[in-house]
């Protein structure tokens, strides 16, 4: 009765039974376990439609395997692929700024021993440019059991980051693809990436665990063991649990806590009880997903995971909540493996690029003194960082709160800023020509858009000319990848004079104006996930995480120090100025319980909140002078700790009540919660016909949408596109290249 209380042996005996009733009735039936007096039947012939397994059988041969599974599980890591000795893993680093990894691994290896017995949480809050990427592989191949080997899962938020960071293990660590799979969700994503086909091999019983065609890049060997015997009729799930080293967007290990029927929990939890968890930039995702990270989290730590959180902006409230969360899902797991009598005391240690130090914790005032200890140590020491973006603030004057109005005042101030700041942030080529690229930021695709046109209908002065691009997440599959290349090769500064090499700027060079702006309109899109380094950048503000996120896209590679202001931050917002009660929100932290006292940033931050920008606001709460990084820090806490945000659904609600048996907390804070959206497909089936926007029917049909209307730009004089996409043209290209029908392309590209 005992073994009924604990989290551990109970999870673990659900999945052992969803798993062998899951194998068993893909088994042909066994005569001698039916009962002819039984009437009732489980399952019929999937191919056939005869019946098959008797209601006797089939419970008596789902009992008989899940006792095998349930007896095998604890050797199951032990008998899965892992990475042994690696030299690269091993091998100092020699350049000065990443000697601090040295002392990372020096720490870590200390703890191997204890974060086997202890569990381990990590957090690396090292700076950008830093090698927090490859620090975390080594932190925990230092910290990985001599016995079993290192095995651990990198899980990050976008699906581009995954491909990056999945391309930079393999070339910087020496990974191949018998060591590491990597989950993007789609095969077309990475296909598009990479620019070359790649096979895949997920089988139609893939479905009965993977939601959608998530596609698994892995091409090592499988487990030898009893795992192979479950997993050898599910190709992509045995891939994903195999690998050593997993890069995943974090949706592939949500269901662990997240799927509460259907079975697709079991990759999850396979992989969280098999592998080590690194979570890259936990902080970046909408306070709303938090609730279901930090039940990843506490599950990590259920299932004997180490963990180890991977940001230089991760504000105390979350540190807290995951740590709480972690520890208490190690109690279930010390108390299934016979160690309830032994005192809590997790193995924690902190990393940077100024040092690393580690400490046993017991409980959450401890956790949290130490914390802070360590980034008090740290923030001492950011401010003797170069300044590499100069921040002011600009205003917006619109002649009343009406859209039309708040549009043309908007694209007013950005067109005088993008030619201040040209003036003083761009490249001279030898021929005296001048070319700067920009970033514009705005909150949401419909401003954005309506800002865009407004843009290009106004002139450029005389021997100016703007090049625009206009980006964010709703363009077609295709088309974006189309974008984000040619966006990626002209943000990509480490070797400045390469600029001149761009095709866009030797086209720009033989016009007859003598200054170019190359400038891109996005919306959050330009924050996270994109590698750029631009001469300068303008946004409208909507919380201090992003203004921080989209600050570190200046500058990013030549590490030049401004003589004068590169970033220039709007006043107030789009919903500010419509005159919104609520207005730093949907993305932002404000609600009807949170508000602001004002809306004009020269209210909410001190001269010095804007013209410096760095990660203090975000790791230090209570920071005199910021309003909006209060609002922030005040959100996180009420809706992951204290409540009062959502007082009926509160983060810590999942390990302080036991709410782990039903699946309330999951229907009220579902990860990524969004409401019922239809999926359109850019089409074209023959040559010469014209891209049509189609809606994808339930069926897998595709329907004309007949929703979209084209606009027509009009484009004032010293303005041209950057960009001309013509979406047939990049639908035709990718027919040649893959050797596919323009059909299959569409409905393969065009999302």
């Amino acid at each position: 009765a005992g073994s009924l209380d604990n989290l551990f042996t109970l999870h673990l005996a659900r999945l052992s039974l969803m798993l062998a009733d899951h194998i068993y009735s893909s088994q042909p039936a066994y005569l001698a376990w039916q009962d002819d007096a039984v009437p009732c039947w489980a399952n019929s012939d999937r191919q056939s439609g005869q019946l098959k397994q008797k209601l006797d059988e089939h419970n008596v041969g789902v009992a008989h395997q899940a006792l095998l599974m349930g007896r095998s599980l604890p050797a199951l890591r032990r008998s899965l692929p892992a990475i042994a000795r690696h030299k690269t893993f091993r091998e100092r680093a020699k350049e000065s700024r990443f000697h601090w990894q040295n002392k990372a691994w020096d720490v870590a290896s200390s703890l191997r021993e204890k974060s086997t017995g202890q569990g381990f949480f990590g957090i690396n809050m090292a700076s950008t440019g830093c090698g927090k990427t490859f620090a975390n592989a080594r932190i925990m191949y230092a910290l990985s059991d001599e016995h079993e080997g290192c095995r651990f899962s990198v899980a990050l938020g976008l699906r581009t980051l995954t491909l990056q960071t999945g391309q930079a293990l393999q070339s910087r660590l020496g990974l191949d693809d018998d060591t590491l799979a990597v989950v993007t969700g789609a095969a077309a994503v990475k296909e598009l990436y990479q620019g070359n086909d790649a096979e895949d091999t997920s089988s139609a019983s893939d479905e009965t665990f993977f939601a959608s065609h998530h596609y698994v890049h892995y091409e090592g060997a499988t487990s030898s063991g009893i795992a192979q015997q479950w997993l050898a009729k599910e190709p992509a799930l045995n891939r994903l649990v195999s690998a050593p080293v997993l890069v995943t967007t974090i949706v592939h290990l949500m269901p662990a806590t997240e799927g509460v029927r259907g079975g697709r929990q079991i990759p999850a939890m396979l992989r969280l009880m098999t592998s080590d968890l690194v979570l890259d930039e936990p902080d970046d995702f909408d306070v709303d997903d938090l609730h279901a990270l930090c039940r990843l989290v506490n599950w990590a730590g259920m299932l004997g995971s180490r963990v180890l959180l991977s940001s230089a902006t991760l504000p105390p409230a979350l540190t807290e909540a995951l740590f709480e969360a972690y520890r208490e899902g190690r109690r279930a797991w010390q108390a299934a493996c016979g160690q309830s009598d032994r005192p809590m005391s997790i193995c924690c240690a902190w990393f940077d690029e100024y040092g690393a130090q580690s400490q046993d914790v017991a409980d959450d005032a401890q956790f949290r003194q130490a914390h802070g200890d360590f980034v008090t140590r740290r923030i001492k020491r950011l401010p003797d960082q170069p300044r590499l973006r100069l921040g002011k603030l600009a205003a917006v004057e619109p002649h009343s709160s009406c859209n039309a109005d708040v549009v043309f005042a908007l694209a007013q101030t950005l067109h005088q800023q993008m030619f201040a700041l040209h003036g003083h942030h761009r490249s001279t080529h030898k021929s005296g020509k001048t070319v700067s690229f920009g970033l514009v930021r705005m909150a949401n695709i419909n401003p954005l858009v309506a800002v865009a046109q407004a843009l290009m209908a106004l002139p450029s002065p005389d021997n100016y000319r703007i090049h625009y691009c206009v980006y964010h997440s709703q363009h077609p599959l295709a088309v974006r990848a189309a974008i984000e290349k040619r966006l990626d090769a002209a943000f990509t500064r480490h070797e400045p004079e390469r600029v001149w090499q761009l095709p866009d700027v030797k086209q720009a060079l033989m016009l007859p104006e003598q200054h170019h702006l190359f400038v891109v309109l996005g919306t959050s899109v330009l924050e996270v996930g994109r590698d750029f380094d631009a001469d300068w950048g303008i946004i409208e503000p909507s919380s201090m995480r992003s203004l921080i996120q989209f600050a570190g896209r200046i500058q990013r590679h030549r590490q030049i120090v401004p003589e004068n202001e590169n970033l220039v931050i709007l006043e107030r917002n789009v919903r500010a100025l419509r005159g919104e009660k609520i207005a730093y929100c949907r993305p932002g932290f404000e609600t009807e319980q949170h508000l602001l006292p004002h809306h004009d940033l020269h209210e909410l931050l001190s001269e010095e909140g804007y013209r410096t920008l760095n990660a203090i606001p975000r790791i230090v709460e209570n920071l005199p002078g910021n309003a909006l990084a209060a609002l922030e820090h005040a959100r996180l806490r009420a809706a992951l700790l204290d409540g009062g945000d959502k007082s009926d659904a509160v983060a810590a609600s999942w390990w302080r009540l036991p709410l782990t048996w039903n699946g309330e907390l999951q229907r009220r804070t579902p990860f990524r919660r969004a409401s019922p959206q239809d999926t359109f497909f850019l089409s074209m089936e023959e040559e010469g016909d014209e891209p049509e926007f189609c809606l994808m029917q339930e069926n897998g049909v595709l329907k004309p949408a007949g929703r979209f209307c084209e606009k027509s730009l009009s484009m004032a004089e010293g303005v041209e596109p950057w960009m001309a996409i013509d979406y047939g043209e990049v639908l035709q290209a990718l027919a040649e290249t893959k050797q596919m029908e323009l059909g299959a392309v569409s409905r393969r590209y065009g999302e």
